[in-house]
C-alpha cells in the first residue's frame, strides 16, 4: 500500500485546493491511501529557534506524518502572486529536517490563474530537496465555484478518472524511487 499524504495550502472553509484533495483522497487507486493533513491553521510560526527538543507538538507532528508518507500532494492557492503564508510556514518546519530530503511530492492545482504560486512552491519545494513529479500535474479548474458546484465538477466520471490516474501515475513515480 502506498501512503500518500495531502496537503491543501488553504484554511477556507470552502476552499476548492481542500476539495481538490479530498477528492483525490476519495478517488485514490487501491493500492494508494490518501490521508489529508489538517492541521496547517494549528502549526505556530516557524522559528529555528524552537528546532529539536524545543519543536512544538504541532510542528513534530506535521514532521512525523511527511516522514511516514511514501509521497506528498500539495495543493496551494495563490495569494498576491506567492503561495500563502500558512503553507510557506508548514514548508518551513520541514527545511532542517530529512523528512523533505528524496521525498516525492506532486503538486496539483485547482486554479488555472496560480501560476506564480505554482512557480514558487515548485521552486521552494525543490530547494528544500523534495522529488517533484510534474509529468502527470493535475488541475482541475475550480476557481470562484462555490461547494455545490465544486462537487459537481469533481464528481464528473472524466474527472475522477483523471483523479486517479494522477495518484496512480504518482504512485508509479514513487515505486521508482
Amino acid at each position: 500500500m502506498i501512503e500518500i499524504l495531502a496537503i491543501s495550502g488553504s484554511l477556507r472553509a470552502a476552499s476548492t485546493n481542500s476539495a481538490l484533495v479530498a477528492a483525490l483522497a476519495a478517488n485514490a487507486p487501491a493500492d494508494c491511501r490518501v490521508t489529508i493533513y489538517d492541521g496547517l491553521g494549528r502549526l505556530p510560526i516557524f522559528n529555528p529557534d524552537d528546532e529539536g527538543e524545543r519543536t512544538p507538538s504541532e510542528a513534530a507532528g506535521l514532521i512525523g506524518a511527511v516522514t511516514r508518507a511514501d509521497g506528498v500532494i500539495v495543493s496551494s492557492p495563490e495569494y498576491a502572486h506567492g503561495v500563502p503564508g500558512g503553507m510557506k510556514n508548514a514548508l518551513d518546519w520541514l527545511v532542517s529536517r530529512d523528512a523533505a530530503v528524496g521525498k516525492p511530492a506532486m503538486p496539483v492545482h485547482a486554479s488555472p490563474r496560480s501560476l506564480y504560486a505554482r512557480a514558487a512552491l515548485s521552486e521552494i519545494m525543490r530547494t528544500m530537496s523534495f522529488a517533484l513529479y510534474e509529468e502527470g500535474a493535475l488541475e482541475i479548474a475550480l476557481l470562484g465555484k462555490k461547494p455545490p458546484e465544486m462537487e459537481a465538477i469533481l464528481a464528473e466520471a472524466e474527472n475522477r478518472l483523471a483523479m486517479r490516474n494522477a495518484v496512480q501515475g504518482f504512485a508509479d513515480f514513487i515505486r521508482t524511487r
